[in-house]
C-alpha cells in the first residue's frame, strides 16, 4: 500500500442538531487515515458513531470542528464536493433507496447523466460497472424483479461507474439474507484484489476477519485498533463495548484455556481445524504408521 493516505480525518468533531437548543455529540476528536489499497472494517456497538464517521469520509456530513481531506481536498470546499464524490463513492444499508430508475443499465447511468459524461464514454463505463459486478445479464431488467443482494450489487455498479478510488459500505449486509450477504462479499473481495480501496461498517465480525486493519468506536471516539487478529485478540475489552469475536477466534480461546500448546491467536476457521492437527495429531498419524 502506498505511505501517503487517499483520506485524512483530523480531529473531527460532530454533533446532530436535535432543536435550536440542543445538539447530541456524536464523534469527538477523531482522527483517522486511510491508505490506498487498503481494507479497513469499522465497527461498534448502535451509537459508537461508526456510521456518522462513514458519511464523513465522503462529505455527506460536514465536521462541527476538524477537517477531512480527500485526495488534498477539503470536504468544506462545497464547490469541489462533486471531485470528493467521484474519489470516494458510498453503498448504504437499504438496496432500495439507493435504486432510482426502472431499468438497471439506467441506474447505472444515473450518476455519469448528472455529470456529463459522454455518451460513447458512459456506454464503456456501465459495461464495465455490470462487469465487474457480474451483474451484465440484467442490465435491462426492473430493478424491482431483482432480489436484495442483486440491488446492492446494481447500486455498488453505479459507483464504480464513477470510477472512484474508494469504497466505503456502511452497513450494506446488514438487510441481507446469508445468499445475498455471501455475493456482496464476493464482490467486494474481487474489487479489493484488484487494488481498490474498501472501508466498510459493518457488524458481522466474519466480514471483519477479512479487512486488513479494524477501527473500533466507542462514544464517538476510536478505543481500539489493528490488524483483526490483533482486535480479536482483546475478546474481554470487545465483550465490555458490548461487540463479538468471529466463532473461530471463541473458539481458539476456549481451548487455549484448556490446552495452552492450542493458539488463542485464531480467526478463521480453516486455522482452527489446521490448528486441531497440528496439536492434536497422534505420532503415528503424523509419520503415517
Amino acid at each position: 500500500m502506498s505511505t501517503q493516505p487517499i483520506i485524512r480525518v483530523e480531529n473531527v468533531s460532530f454533533a446532530y442538531q436535535l432543536n435550536q437548543d440542543q445538539q447530541v455529540p456524536v464523534l469527538q476528536n477523531v482522527s483517522l487515515e486511510v491508505f490506498p489499497g487498503e481494507y479497513l472494517a469499522i465497527i461498534g456497538h448502535n451509537g459508537s458513531g461508526k456510521s456518522t464517521l462513514s458519511k464523513h469520509l465522503n462529505g455527506i456530513l460536514t465536521p462541527k470542528e476538524g477537517d477531512v481531506i480527500v485526495n488534498g481536498i477539503n470536504t468544506r470546499e462545497k464547490e469541489r464536493i462533486h471531485e470528493v464524490r467521484s474519489r470516494v463513492g458510498m453503498v448504504f444499508q437499504h438496496p432500495d433507496n439507493q435504486i432510482v430508475a426502472t431499468i438497471v443499465e439506467d441506474d447505472v447511468a444515473f450518476g455519469l447523466e448528472n455529470i456529463g459524461t459522454a455518451e460513447e464514454e458512459m456506454k464503456e463505463r456501465i459495461d464495465f460497472a455490470l462487469e465487474a459486478v457480474g451483474m451484465s445479464a440484467f442490465r435491462h431488467r426492473p430493478p424491482h424483479h431483482l432480489s436484495g443482494g442483486q440491488k446492492q450489487r446494481i447500486a455498488i455498479a453505479g459507483i464504480l461507474a464513477m470510477k472512484p478510488q474508494c469504497l466505503v459500505l456502511d452497513e450494506a449486509t446488514s438487510m441481507l439474507d446469508s445468499y445475498g450477504r455471501h455475493d456482496i462479499l464476493a464482490v467486494v473481495r474481487k474489487l479489493h484484489s484488484e487494488g481498490m480501496t474498501i472501508v466498510t461498517v459493518t457488524h458481522h465480525m466474519s466480514e471483519v476477519a477479512e479487512a486488513d486493519r479494524v477501527v473500533v468506536m466507542e462514544g464517538g471516539k476510536i478505543v481500539l485498533q489493528g490488524t483483526p487478529r490483533e482486535v480479536f485478540s482483546h475478546q474481554e475489552r470487545l465483550q465490555e463495548l458490548h461487540l463479538d469475536v468471529p466463532d473461530a477466534s471463541r473458539v481458539a480461546a476456549l481451548v487455549h484455556a484448556e490446552y495452552a500448546a492450542f493458539s488463542p491467536a485464531l480467526i478463521h476457521n480453516e486455522e482452527v481445524v489446521a490448528e486441531v492437527n497440528r496439536v492434536y495429531v497422534r505420532p503415528a498419524e503424523a509419520s503415517g504408521s
